[in-house]
């Protein structure tokens, strides 16, 4: 089986959504089966991507998309290059990293999105007007027209079933991202200067729904009442966004320069050495779709304080301290991180559900369920949802 995967977009640098599909193309080639995966990226994705993916596989293909850095040469390059490229390489399913662009008539072979999200309806703001109705535009027609729409978490698809409720439940799928614990490698001269100084995580881009200026507003109360040492800094990891301008302003007009630390583009590496010596990770997002920072941290026995939100709550189960979001907000989370900093480490948690070998069979059993391989028909007596009028693209 040749599976073809889309993340082509406008990032430069490492997000969500290019770790997604790097990771799914990981776990595809677990499997026997996968006979080539074919990974297309922008040229000014090319670098991370290459220095993230599995190419010791000889079944793994990075290819360069002819691609301009504008939305709409983008969205054309979907609509129009994408099915003809899917068709030179021969491909038995394309499977889109994000809802872009669909010329269902142009694929010859069945079509997967993930969805990640409802940003566009849910968090406006993330965009600003009038492209959120270009993307919510988007978002509609794709989830109309491909074949099947994997969803990251339960709460991403219960969002979904409220947005669309006549979406026939055989279109639908959850499929977690792909989340394990590596190995970590970290040289002495790479970690930070302030390497020995206690600190607060938070793994965020800068747009709204990450809540990145309440996060500034708790530390800022931790440190004028005590409740954590006045050498305690706060680091921010993720990468600029609309809400930049505001969030750096917040940290000078609240005399937080000194204190406070913005990384982002940092290696893997890095990135498990701060989830293993941080205080706690403090993650106070309005909404999520997901919540790939709070499974990381779990794997990496990280105490974790965050929003009490669906996405968390999904994850996170009865490992985190929730707290609401409400009119007493900022003191709340500090009390919450003052207690937990004080609780040391805690052990990692066990997440099988997201392990590759686990993801790899669900997407196996999905791509079988829309190809009709009569050798899955044993594994999808009792998960299959795609009716036999639906399995219309034999191999």
């Amino acid at each position: 089986m040749k599976v073809v995967i889309s993340l082509a977009s406008s990032s430069g640098q490492l997000s969500g959504v290019q770790r997604h599909a790097i990771g799914l193309a990981r776990c595809l080639l677990i499997r026997p089966e996968i006979t080539a995966v074919h990974l297309l990226a922008a040229p000014w994705q090319q670098e991370f991507v290459q220095d993230s993916a599995p190419v010791a596989d000889g079944r793994f293909h990075l290819h360069s998309t002819p691609i301009g850095n504008d939305a709409l040469s983008r969205n054309l390059w979907y609509y129009n290059s994408l099915p003809r490229l899917a068709k030179e390489l021969e491909a038995d399913i394309v499977h889109l990293a994000y809802p872009a662009p669909v010329k269902r008539r142009a694929f010859h072979c069945p079509t997967v999105v993930t969805l990640h999200d409802l940003y566009p309806y849910d968090i406006p703001e993330n965009f600003g007007f009038p492209k959120v109705l270009f993307n919510r535009l988007v978002l509609r027609r794709c989830l109309d027209l491909v074949d099947v729409i994997a969803c990251v978490s339960q709460c991403t698809l219960l969002r979904l079933k409220r947005m669309n409720p006549n979406l026939p439940p055989a279109r639908t799928r959850v499929i977690y991202n792909s989340v394990e614990q590596p190995a970590m490698h970290l040289s002495e001269t790479a970690r930070p200067p302030w390497a020995s100084q206690p600190f607060l995580l938070c793994v965020a881009q800068h747009r709204r729904n990450k809540n990145i200026p309440l996060a500034l507003r708790v530390f800022e109360r931790l440190l004028h009442t005590g409740q954590l040492p006045s050498n305690t800094r706060l680091l921010i990891v993720g990468i600029p966004g609309p809400e930049t301008s505001a969030i750096e302003q917040l940290v000078s007009t609240a005399g937080l320069t000194q204190c406070v630390s913005f990384l982002n583009g940092i290696s893997d590496e890095l990135l498990q050495w701060c989830y293993r010596n941080c205080l706690l990770l403090l993650a106070p997002s309005a909404i999520e779709g997901f919540g790939l920072p709070i499974a990381e941290a779990l794997l990496a026995g990280c105490q974790i304080v965050c929003s009490d939100i669906p996405a968390f709550r999904e994850l996170g189960g009865n490992h985190c301290d929730y707290v609401p979001l409400g009119p007493h907000q900022i003191e709340a989370f500090a009390n919450a991180v003052s207690a937990a900093a004080g609780r040391g480490p805690r052990e990692s948690v066990a997440m099988p559900q997201l392990s590759a070998q686990v993801i790899a069979n669900q997407y196996m059993q999905l791509y079988r369920s829309l190809l009709s391989i009569p050798e899955a028909a044993a594994d999808l007596q009792e998960t299959s949802f795609l009716s036999s009028r639906e399995r219309r693209y034999p191999i």
